[in-house]
């Protein structure tokens, strides 16, 4: 047995990725995208058929430049989202406009978009996860879709505060981002090099997990952005991990028959803590407090926005 195939028998494997070839090769239960992952797909000359589609889809549904191009983003990121759910069994995280990330009302109003787009190929929403950045206004967003049977997935997220918003607000999963939280560190403190137990990433994702089954939260826990398979096996047993494909590549070609499970709802209970409850004064002021989660945060946000006008731009060259 590999270490992929031992992962799979504790905790659900998602791809981190929009490359539709690689989701294929190591048959993940679920997949997620994100703009990045988008735009790096889109250039591929394989996938030209999904970008056109999408402008000849957004010419007949919208009029003037700017509405045509808005639509043909978002019908990209359908496209994108149809073609991997022929592969994988389970559901594809598809992003809300990073742009929108301090808009509540926007933000809710995309969502529907995307449901309602995906419906019209004839997918349920049970298959979609709407992914947003856990900011305030994001999460409030993410509460009110949930009442609508629209699940979400809350991303770019950092700090414990976000972590403990996103569980009371109902929603269905959160991606804190392991490896990202672990190049804060390196950067910003002595450290250069942790033990793989000490990685600042896992301890964080660790205590998320532990808090969530604690206190009888259903929000899936799913690690994210891992720079190393050490990452990974020290998170084996958390609820889901979404892993990229060189990632999955390294995990398939390790054996892994001693693969220990390190997360249980039963290993939790010797790790609680209080349970803490926030307005939206707190959550801003705890969330405030902690200069690993804002800066991430603001800087993810920053980046997905840039992916997007990029692709914006490549799209544009093509209406």
């Amino acid at each position: 047995m590999n270490k992929l195939e031992a992962l799979k028998k504790m905790t659900v494997v998602v791809a981190d990725t929009g490359d539709i070839n690689s989701i294929a090769k190591f048959t993940p239960t679920d997949a997620t995208t994100n703009p990045s992952l988008i735009l790096k797909s889109a250039v591929n000359e394989t996938y030209k058929p999904l970008i056109e589609e999408a402008i000849l889809y957004a010419k007949s549904k919208a009029a003037g430049r700017n509405n045509i191009l808005d639509k043909a983003i978002t019908k990209v990121a359908i496209n994108f989202g149809k073609e991997i759910l022929k592969i994988v069994p389970g559901r594809v995280s598809t992003e809300v406009d990073a742009r929108l990330s301090f808009d509540t009302n926007a933000t809710i109003a995309k969502a529907h978009e995307i449901i309602q787009m995906y419906k019209e190929l004839g997918i349920s929403s049970e298959r979609i996860l709407i992914k947003i950045a856990s900011t305030w206004e994001g999460i409030v967003a993410a509460r009110e879709l949930e009442k609508n049977n629209i699940h979400c997935n809350l991303t770019l997220l950092f700090s414990f505060a976000q972590a403990i918003q996103c569980a009371d607000a109902g929603v269905t999963l959160i991606s804190p981002f392991v490896g990202r939280i672990l190049d804060w560190h390196k950067k910003n403190t002595a450290m250069l090099e942790y033990a793989p137990s000490q990685d600042p990433g896992v301890v964080s994702v660790t205590r998320i997990y532990n808090y969530y089954k604690n206190y009888g939260y259903k929000t899936i826990v799913m690690g994210a952005s891992f720079r190393n398979v050490d990452e990974i096996t020290e998170l084996a047993g958390c609820d889901y991990l979404t892993i990229s494909p060189d990632l999955l590549d390294k995990l398939e070609n390790s054996q892994g028959d001693q693969l220990e499970r390190k997360l249980s709802p039963e290993k939790a209970q010797a790790e609680k803590e209080d349970k803490i409850v926030l307005d939206e004064k707190a959550f801003r002021w705890i969330h405030n407090e902690d200069a690993m989660g804002t800066d991430k945060l603001a800087e993810g946000i920053r980046n997905f926005a840039i992916d997007t006008v990029k692709l914006e731009k490549l799209i544009a060259s093509l209406i």
